[in-house]
């Protein structure tokens, strides 16, 4: 196998085992799925049953631009597990990675109306990249890959799938994970706040310019060539810290 590929299929493993890790995994179900270097649009994901805390670099499944699966076993690719990615990769190859989850905090989130809301630093920090879109039921319809796509827009790289999940997408295995990791973060301050004030407390507000310009920041800072760009600096200690929790078997 190329050297190349090797290499994306252990940081792809290394997701899917992360997400189990931080209690964002839902079973066998959702998918990570990661281009593989080089000429062919083909691409790398998860076979049907095995669960995140199993997974390693070689149980991966290789599919073309069309689900069609490359290598590996075809009765092992979930019908609805490409779709939503699908629609990111045949548009913006940079995008070399698309994180689907059930998280249940983005999903709390996610059910409201109002969404994610400027309660505190994290929620603001990445609101400028926080898109939305709206339950379409399962998605086994090839005609929601428009849809998803122009919701994400040229700057989202975290949507929120109402009463659904959340994507997440990167240039890389690494920056898709931790938008993952910082947008359930943000539901979950959130969620907790909304714990205080059904017990009686009360919200302390923000006002506009502060939200405006702590949106701004977090723009530069976490956006491409910031010095904070995300993924960047964070994925060579969530890897030690996988490796140090769990071994590392999803190198194999």
């Amino acid at each position: 196998m190329d050297p190349a590929e090797w290499r994306v299929r252990c940081d792809l493993a290394a997701a899917y085992q992360l997400i189990d890790l931080y209690g964002m995994s839902d079973m066998a179900a959702n998918h990570i799925s990661v281009r593989v270097p080089g000429p062919d649009d083909h691409f790398l994901l998860n076979p049907l049953g095995l669960l995140y805390d199993q997974m390693n670099a070689s149980a991966l499944i290789k599919v073309d631009v069309d689900g069609k699966v490359i290598e590996g076993d075809p009765s092992l690719l979930n019908p609805a597990g490409f779709v939503l990615h699908s629609a990111i990769h045949m548009a913006r190859p940079e995008l070399t990675c698309v994180l689907h989850t059930h998280s249940s905090a983005v999903n709390g989130v996610g059910a409201t109306r109002e969404g994610l809301l400027p309660l505190n630093q994290k929620s603001m920090t990445i609101m400028h990249f926080v898109k939305y879109h709206d339950f379409e039921g399962a998605a086994l319809e090839l005609g929601e890959r428009e849809r998803v796509l122009a919701d994400m827009g040229e700057d989202g790289r975290a949507m929120i799938l109402r009463n659904h999940g959340s994507l997440t997408v990167g240039r890389s295995v690494a920056e898709a994970f931790v938008w993952q990791y910082r947008l359930e973060t943000a539901c979950r301050f959130q969620i907790e706040a909304m714990t205080c004030v059904a017990g009686g407390m009360h919200l302390q507000p923000v006002s506009d310019e502060v939200i405006a310009k702590t949106r701004e920041q977090g723009r530069k800072v976490l956006g491409p060539g910031g010095f904070l760009a995300v993924g960047e600096t964070e994925w060579p200690s969530l890897l030690r810290k996988l490796e140090n929790e769990r071994g590392a078997s999803y190198r194999t």
